[in-house]
Protein backbone atom coordinates (compact mmCIF):
# COMPACT_ATOMS: atom_id res chain seq x y z
CA UNK A 1 0.00 0.00 0.00
CA UNK A 2 1.39 3.39 -1.01
CA UNK A 3 1.41 6.43 1.27
CA UNK A 4 -1.46 7.89 -0.76
CA UNK A 5 -3.48 4.70 -0.32
CA UNK A 6 -2.80 4.77 3.41
CA UNK A 7 -4.07 8.34 3.66
CA UNK A 8 -7.22 7.43 1.72
CA UNK A 9 -7.88 4.56 4.12
CA UNK A 10 -7.44 6.83 7.14
CA UNK A 11 -9.88 9.32 5.65
CA UNK A 12 -12.45 6.62 4.92
CA UNK A 13 -12.18 5.22 8.43
CA UNK A 14 -12.56 8.67 9.97
CA UNK A 15 -15.57 9.38 7.77
CA UNK A 16 -17.13 6.02 8.58
CA UNK A 17 -16.80 6.63 12.32
CA UNK A 18 -18.34 10.08 11.97
CA UNK A 19 -21.22 8.90 9.78
CA UNK A 20 -22.11 6.01 12.08
CA UNK A 21 -21.86 8.07 15.27
CA UNK A 22 -23.29 11.46 14.29
CA UNK A 23 -25.04 10.66 11.03
CA UNK A 24 -24.27 11.64 7.44
CA UNK A 25 -26.21 14.89 7.57
CA UNK A 26 -24.50 16.16 10.72
CA UNK A 27 -20.98 15.42 9.51
CA UNK A 28 -18.87 17.98 7.65
CA UNK A 29 -15.76 17.58 5.56
CA UNK A 30 -13.97 19.98 7.93
CA UNK A 31 -14.66 17.63 10.86
CA UNK A 32 -13.37 14.63 8.94
CA UNK A 33 -10.25 16.58 7.99
CA UNK A 34 -9.67 17.54 11.61
CA UNK A 35 -9.99 13.90 12.69
CA UNK A 36 -7.27 13.07 10.16
CA UNK A 37 -5.01 15.94 11.27
CA UNK A 38 -5.15 17.59 7.87
CA UNK A 39 -6.62 20.70 6.32
CA UNK A 40 -9.96 20.57 4.47
CA UNK A 41 -8.09 21.58 1.33
CA UNK A 42 -5.84 18.56 1.63
CA UNK A 43 -8.84 16.31 2.20
CA UNK A 44 -10.40 17.48 -1.06
CA UNK A 45 -7.30 16.26 -2.89
CA UNK A 46 -8.43 12.72 -2.09
CA UNK A 47 -12.23 13.00 -2.20
CA UNK A 48 -14.23 15.65 -4.04
CA UNK A 49 -17.00 15.70 -1.44
CA UNK A 50 -18.80 14.00 1.41
CA UNK A 51 -21.02 12.04 -0.98
CA UNK A 52 -17.96 10.42 -2.57
CA UNK A 53 -16.88 9.21 0.87
CA UNK A 54 -20.36 7.88 1.60
CA UNK A 55 -20.53 6.03 -1.71
CA UNK A 56 -17.14 4.39 -1.20
CA UNK A 57 -18.06 3.28 2.34
CA UNK A 58 -21.45 1.91 1.23
CA UNK A 59 -19.91 0.15 -1.77
CA UNK A 60 -17.26 -1.58 0.32
CA UNK A 61 -19.82 -2.75 2.87
CA UNK A 62 -22.07 -4.20 0.17
CA UNK A 63 -19.21 -5.92 -1.65
CA UNK A 64 -18.01 -7.47 1.60
CA UNK A 65 -21.49 -8.84 2.32
CA UNK A 66 -21.87 -10.25 -1.18
CA UNK A 67 -18.45 -11.92 -1.10
CA UNK A 68 -19.26 -13.60 2.20
CA UNK A 69 -22.60 -14.86 0.87
CA UNK A 70 -20.98 -16.09 -2.35
CA UNK A 71 -18.54 -18.22 -0.37
CA UNK A 72 -21.41 -19.79 1.57
CA UNK A 73 -23.37 -20.86 -1.52
CA UNK A 74 -20.32 -22.49 -3.12
CA UNK A 75 -19.80 -25.04 -0.36
CA UNK A 76 -19.10 -28.51 -1.85
CA UNK A 77 -22.07 -30.84 -2.13
CA UNK A 78 -24.70 -28.15 -1.62
CA UNK A 79 -27.81 -28.40 -3.79
CA UNK A 80 -28.94 -25.38 -5.78
CA UNK A 81 -32.16 -25.24 -3.76
CA UNK A 82 -30.24 -25.10 -0.50
CA UNK A 83 -27.79 -22.59 -1.96
CA UNK A 84 -30.64 -20.28 -2.94
CA UNK A 85 -32.21 -20.60 0.49
CA UNK A 86 -28.89 -19.93 2.22
CA UNK A 87 -28.28 -16.93 0.00
CA UNK A 88 -31.67 -15.30 0.52
CA UNK A 89 -31.91 -15.97 4.24
CA UNK A 90 -28.24 -15.19 4.79
CA UNK A 91 -28.61 -11.84 3.05
CA UNK A 92 -31.71 -11.02 5.10
CA UNK A 93 -30.03 -11.84 8.41
CA UNK A 94 -26.74 -10.12 7.62
CA UNK A 95 -28.24 -6.90 6.28
CA UNK A 96 -30.87 -6.75 9.03
CA UNK A 97 -28.24 -7.24 11.73
CA UNK A 98 -25.93 -4.64 10.20
CA UNK A 99 -28.66 -2.00 10.15
CA UNK A 100 -29.76 -2.81 13.70
CA UNK A 101 -26.18 -2.52 14.92
CA UNK A 102 -25.54 0.77 13.10
CA UNK A 103 -28.94 2.42 12.47
CA UNK A 104 -27.37 5.54 10.95
CA UNK A 105 -26.40 3.39 7.98
CA UNK A 106 -30.03 3.78 6.90
CA UNK A 107 -29.54 7.52 6.38
CA UNK A 108 -26.30 6.84 4.53
CA UNK A 109 -27.94 4.25 2.28
CA UNK A 110 -30.91 6.50 1.47
CA UNK A 111 -28.60 9.38 0.60
CA UNK A 112 -26.26 7.41 -1.64
CA UNK A 113 -29.14 5.63 -3.42
CA UNK A 114 -30.95 8.92 -4.08
CA UNK A 115 -27.91 10.94 -5.14
CA UNK A 116 -25.99 8.23 -7.00
CA UNK A 117 -28.46 6.04 -8.96
CA UNK A 118 -25.62 4.13 -10.61
CA UNK A 119 -24.55 2.90 -7.16
CA UNK A 120 -27.86 1.09 -6.64
CA UNK A 121 -27.79 -0.28 -10.18
CA UNK A 122 -24.27 -1.66 -9.74
CA UNK A 123 -25.09 -3.24 -6.37
CA UNK A 124 -28.25 -4.87 -7.72
CA UNK A 125 -26.24 -6.31 -10.61
CA UNK A 126 -23.69 -7.71 -8.17
CA UNK A 127 -26.45 -9.37 -6.15
CA UNK A 128 -28.14 -10.68 -9.30
CA UNK A 129 -24.93 -12.26 -10.57
CA UNK A 130 -24.85 -14.52 -7.50
CA UNK A 131 -28.49 -15.51 -8.07
CA UNK A 132 -27.70 -16.25 -11.72
CA UNK A 133 -24.89 -18.55 -10.63
CA UNK A 134 -27.26 -20.47 -8.35
CA UNK A 135 -29.97 -20.78 -11.01
CA UNK A 136 -27.53 -21.87 -13.73
CA UNK A 137 -26.17 -24.53 -11.41
CA UNK A 138 -29.68 -25.68 -10.53
CA UNK A 139 -30.61 -25.99 -14.19
CA UNK A 140 -27.47 -27.97 -14.91
CA UNK A 141 -28.23 -30.33 -12.01
CA UNK A 142 -31.83 -30.76 -13.15
CA UNK A 143 -33.28 -29.05 -10.07
CA UNK A 144 -34.66 -25.95 -11.79
CA UNK A 145 -36.74 -25.68 -14.96
CA UNK A 146 -35.97 -22.36 -16.66
CA UNK A 147 -34.85 -21.32 -20.13
CA UNK A 148 -33.65 -17.84 -19.21
CA UNK A 149 -31.26 -17.63 -16.27
CA UNK A 150 -30.86 -13.85 -16.40
CA UNK A 151 -34.60 -13.12 -16.52
CA UNK A 152 -35.33 -15.63 -13.76
CA UNK A 153 -32.66 -14.10 -11.52
CA UNK A 154 -34.06 -10.63 -12.18
CA UNK A 155 -37.60 -11.68 -11.25
CA UNK A 156 -36.49 -13.46 -8.06
CA UNK A 157 -34.51 -10.38 -7.10
CA UNK A 158 -37.60 -8.23 -7.64
CA UNK A 159 -39.74 -10.58 -5.56
CA UNK A 160 -37.26 -10.59 -2.67
CA UNK A 161 -36.12 -6.94 -2.71
CA UNK A 162 -37.87 -6.30 0.61
CA UNK A 163 -35.58 -8.79 2.34
CA UNK A 164 -32.32 -7.00 1.54
CA UNK A 165 -31.63 -4.22 4.06
CA UNK A 166 -35.26 -4.66 5.20
CA UNK A 167 -35.34 -1.66 7.56
CA UNK A 168 -35.24 0.53 4.46
CA UNK A 169 -38.71 -0.79 3.60
CA UNK A 170 -40.43 -1.64 6.89
CA UNK A 171 -40.04 -2.01 10.65
CA UNK A 172 -40.98 -5.69 10.84
CA UNK A 173 -39.07 -7.93 13.25
CA UNK A 174 -36.56 -10.43 11.92
CA UNK A 175 -38.90 -13.30 12.84
CA UNK A 176 -41.73 -11.74 10.82
CA UNK A 177 -39.44 -11.11 7.87
CA UNK A 178 -38.14 -14.69 7.93
CA UNK A 179 -41.72 -15.98 7.97
CA UNK A 180 -42.56 -13.84 4.93
CA UNK A 181 -39.38 -14.85 3.11
CA UNK A 182 -40.14 -18.52 3.75
CA UNK A 183 -43.47 -18.07 1.99
CA UNK A 184 -41.99 -16.14 -0.93
CA UNK A 185 -39.16 -18.66 -1.26
CA UNK A 186 -41.67 -21.50 -1.43
CA UNK A 187 -43.62 -19.75 -4.19
CA UNK A 188 -40.37 -19.17 -6.10
CA UNK A 189 -39.47 -22.84 -5.84
CA UNK A 190 -42.98 -23.73 -6.97
CA UNK A 191 -42.24 -21.92 -10.22
CA UNK A 192 -38.72 -23.29 -10.64
CA UNK A 193 -39.62 -26.86 -9.69
CA UNK A 194 -43.04 -27.64 -11.22
CA UNK A 195 -43.20 -31.14 -9.70
CA UNK A 196 -42.53 -29.91 -6.18
CA UNK A 197 -45.31 -29.95 -3.59
CA UNK A 198 -46.01 -26.34 -2.66
CA UNK A 199 -45.83 -25.52 1.03
CA UNK A 200 -48.49 -23.11 2.24
CA UNK A 201 -47.09 -19.97 3.84
CA UNK A 202 -43.63 -21.45 3.97
CA UNK A 203 -44.82 -24.42 6.05
CA UNK A 204 -45.03 -28.10 5.14
CA UNK A 205 -48.48 -29.56 4.41
CA UNK A 206 -49.87 -31.51 7.36
CA UNK A 207 -49.63 -34.80 5.47
CA UNK A 208 -45.91 -34.29 4.98
CA UNK A 209 -45.49 -33.34 8.65
CA UNK A 210 -47.27 -36.58 9.62
CA UNK A 211 -44.91 -38.60 7.40
CA UNK A 212 -41.90 -36.93 9.01
CA UNK A 213 -43.17 -37.72 12.50
CA UNK A 214 -43.77 -41.37 11.58
CA UNK A 215 -40.23 -41.78 10.28
CA UNK A 216 -38.62 -39.60 12.97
Amino acid sequence: MTEKDDIRERILEAARERFLHYGYGKTTMAEIARDCDMSPGNLYRFFQGKLDLAEEIASRATVETMEELAKAIRAPGKSATQAMRDYLFGKLRMTYTNLEKDPKIIELAHTVSAERPTFSTDMLQRERSIMMEIIANGRELGEFATNDVNFTAEMIQSATMKFSYPQLWSRLTLDSLERELAGVFDLVLGGLCPDRTLFVGGERPQAEEDDIQKTG
